[in-house]
């Protein structure tokens, strides 16, 4: 890296700046202005009407701004790469899924911009590139956006977190379209940042150690309803903090559109949500995104595909820092992708192939779904489209019909082709396929269907449309559900006849509970309300599974601790044998339980196996029925059992610490347990629990839940956005609906006009520009 002064930067390229910010203004509707209406409702949720695209852009735009505009100006300098800048070098990003130092992230971002990525995105026609629709209803965001901060002005803004700070100001097209791609980007090369910049630390959390992604859906048919009504459950588990939060709006064109729903920051349309007769939702894949290649180097700048040199592409990055200096930074890029600062020798080198590098296509995928009428219009929006970055998709309709499909970019790797061009690893534990980068014949295949080349088209893709329901909680395809599991698709897609984990388990579990009416919820089959009651039941389902052997764990009065010591566990075992296995707020032994199991799962020396706490081991006949037991006798369990113990004692802690003491989020306490307990509404929290009884808050978890029945009268729709619908702390709907949240309470959504209009705190505004 060099330093210069930022004085000695190029007149040129200041020019090239001033002509970007020019072609940047936001386009104005066909007459010139721009004009919405914007509704709210309690929870000072949105319903935002306009005449047009343009004009519903900008409410969407002005409204978001009144309620989060500090998260979404600190995500714009990220994007623009001018964190290092206005924060420092070595501070961590904004970026809630995988915090890098600013100056990588920085450096990345740059690269991004500098590539020009976008704009040749922008210039194809749809369905390649972006339709007019959305292209009005990003400029339009842009100058809602802008017009609120005009108005209001940098040093009166409400939220104190950026109130007159330097690095507010106007947002511009590009921003937003940058903000498109790096969602798509999210689970590939964007969550690589340091291993393309070459900074990734040895002590940094590695691609094998990311948090496990987290999400819950059903899409109930007409068989599994009390009254045949379809039904959608959607329970995404994102960040709550930063870019990557759900806000909760209804957007209506009159005639044209008409959708409620959660939509992430920064984004101009509704990705999980609900019309008059379609509703859908969205859990994580755990699908291939990208491949890397292996290059055998010709020397440090070329490498050889089919026995002809190829030259790299070098890309110059500059990032300025506080002081004024200019940091410059070498990139190299090959006909794959960026080349991997990881992994590099003197004879090979690694290069990133992201199916997602080039998609834009997601957003108008959301918004056509949003004007569907039936499953067969959706389906055919994702066909036309397939932009879904990284998620599967259930949905349901009027009709009663459950449907899944995973959708989601994959790069088109057959497994004849992964054995054939399979290579080792450049990073330890990265799962993803690396493939001979020397030999044309390992580049991605290519389907007649696909809108793209390189990716599975819609016509090979794991799809399941039943009468009855779908489900998915991160598991991969084959258990959608278990009278027709799912088999035969590529291993690019998953594993099928693989050990589900516990959450997908439990949910599975309460699904049939439910249908066979043995949940003592009432006669058999779901109506809205057993559905709300079905998914906060907060079920430790390891717990349940392992119970029956606890009591010959509990056998000894006293265990031995690690270091030699005696730890007496009665009262321990006295805890959790009376515990109902619930993680509510006043679980008394749900955290003890969380304390022994995560001690279960600790982690192994490299070399040696994994240790199973489970009695009987996984069978693929028997997918929902196994693992389970504990072994109670082992010396590993009764070690976890006296240390944790031990902690417990060694903090003056209780043994009957619940959830609602332990976990907070704003001072409000929250309850569920984590991903590895198999708590359906899990939660997660970066750290251990504390000598005060606390866990660092809560930063992971349910996030928009929405539970809706779709009746020939309209939509009736239950709905929760855990964390509120403002980031600003000031605002009187920072933490509303969290407390609503704690408690086990639902809003009633606000669909019809008359439901809105019939709201005793409905306000009104009209807003132009």
């Amino acid at each position: 890296m060099k330093l210069r002064s930022a004085a000695l930067i190029a007149p040129a390229l200041v020019a090239a700046v001033l002509v970007v910010a020019r072609t940047d203004a936001p386009a104005l509707a066909d007459d010139g202005r721009y004009s919405a209406e914007i509704r709210r409702t309690e929870y000072g949720i949105p319903h935002i009407s306009a005449k047009d695209y343009g004009g519903l852009g900008f409410g969407y735009g002005y409204a978001f701004a009144q309620d989060n505009l500090c998260v979404l100006a600190s995500w714009v300098v990220t994007l623009r790469g001018e964190r290092s800048r206005y924060f420092g070098p070595q501070a961590k990003s904004d970026d809630p899924v995988r915090p890098v130092a600013n100056l990588v992230s920085d450096v990345y971002y740059k690269s991004v911009a500098d590539s020009g990525v976008v704009p040749r995105l922008l210039a194809r026609r749809s369905p390649q590139g972006p339709s007019e629709e959305l292209r009005r209803l990003v400029d339009g965001y842009v100058a809602g956006y802008n017009r609120y901060l005009e108005r209001t002005g940098v040093a009166n803004l409400p939220d104190p977190t950026c109130r007159g700070k330097a690095w507010v100001g106007p947002i511009t097209a590009t921003d937003m379209w940058n903000t498109l791609l790096d969602l798509s980007r999210m689970v590939g090369i964007a969550g690589m940042k340091e291993y393309v910049v070459g900074k990734a630390e040895a002590e940094s959390e590695g691609p094998e150690r990311r948090p496990a992604a987290g999400s819950n859906a059903w899409a109930l048919g007409r068989r599994a309803t009390r009254d045949g009504h379809g039904m959608v459950l959607a329970d995404p588990h994102f960040p709550w903090n930063g870019i990557r939060r759900f806000y909760q709006v209804q957007l209506t064109i009159p005639g044209v559109l008409d959708v409620s729903g959660g939509s992430l920051y920064g984004t101009p349309v509704v990705q999980i949500g609900h019309n008059a007769t379609v509703a859908w939702t969205h859990t994580v894949s755990h699908a291939q995104r990208f491949t890397l290649y292996r290059l055998d180097l010709v020397d440090r700048a070329s490498y050889r595909v089919d026995e002809r040199t190829e030259p790299m592409g070098r890309q110059e990055v500059q990032v300025t820092l506080q002081d004024g200096t200019v940091v410059d930074h070498t990139l190299y890029t090959s006909r794959y992708g960026p080349v991997l600062a990881a992994g590099q020798s003197g004879k090979v080198a690694y290069a990133l192939a992201d199916a997602n590098a080039d998609n834009l296509r997601a957003a108008d995928e959301w918004l056509a779904m949003g004007r569907a009428r039936n499953l067969a219009q959706l389906r055919a929006a994702q066909s036309t489209y397939q932009g879904m970055p990284f998620v599967h998709t259930l949905a349901t309709d009027a009709g009663g019909s459950a449907y899944f499909a995973d959708t989601s970019m994959v790069p088109h790797v057959t497994d004849a082709q992964a054995e054939r061009c399979g290579k080792p690893s450049p990073i330890p534990g990265l799962e993803e396929y690396v493939l001979d980068g020397s030999t044309s014949a390992c580049l991605w295949g290519e389907d007649r269907d696909a809108v793209v080349p390189g990716i599975f088209g819609p016509g090979g893709r794991p799809r399941l449309t039943r009468g009855d329901y779908v489900a998915n909680s991160n598991n991969t395809f084959w258990m959608t559900n278990p009278s027709a599991p799912l088999t035969g698709y590529p291993l690019a897609f998953g594993k099928a006849r693989t050990e589900l984990e516990p959450r997908p388990r439990v949910s599975l579990d309460m699904i049939a509970q439910r249908l066979s009416g043995s949940d003592r919820l009432g006669a058999p089959g779901f109506t809205l309300e057993t559905l709300q009651a079905t998914v906060q039941g907060k079920r430790n389902h390891t717990f349940e599974l392992m119970r029956p052997d606890l009591p010959k764990l509990c056998r000894d009065s006293t265990l031995t601790a690690s270091g030699g010591k005696r730890v007496d566990v009665r009262e321990a075992c006295r805890t959790l044998l009376k515990w109902n296995g619930r993680a509510s707020l006043d679980g008394q032994g749900a955290i003890l339980w969380r304390e022994f199991f995560e001690r279960l799962r600790r982690p192994t020396k490299p070399g040696e196996p994994v240790f199973s706490p489970w009695r009987v081991p996984f069978d693929p006949a028997r997918p929902l029925a196994t693992p389970r037991g504990l072994k109670s006798d082992d010396p590993v369990v009764r070690l976890a059992l006296a240390d944790a113990v031990a902690a417990f004692q060694a903090g003056d802690l209780s043994l009957t610490l619940t959830p609602g003491q332990a976990q907070r989020y704003q001072s409000v306490p929250i309850p569920g347990c984590t991903e590895g307990e198999g708590c359906f509404d899990r939660v997660r929290m970066r750290g251990v629990l504390g000598t005060d009884g606390r866990y660092p808050e809560v930063d992971t978890g349910s996030t928009f839940m929405m539970a809706v029945e779709l009746t020939p009268a309209g939509p009736r729709t239950r709905t929760i956005l855990t964390y509120s619908l403002s980031a600003d702390p000031s605002s009187p709907h920072h933490t509303d609906q969290t407390v609503l949240f704690s408690r086990g309470q639902w809003v009633t959504e606000r669909f019809t006009e008359a439901e809105i209009a019939a709201d005793p705190k409905l306000r009104t505004s009209t807003v132009s520009g």
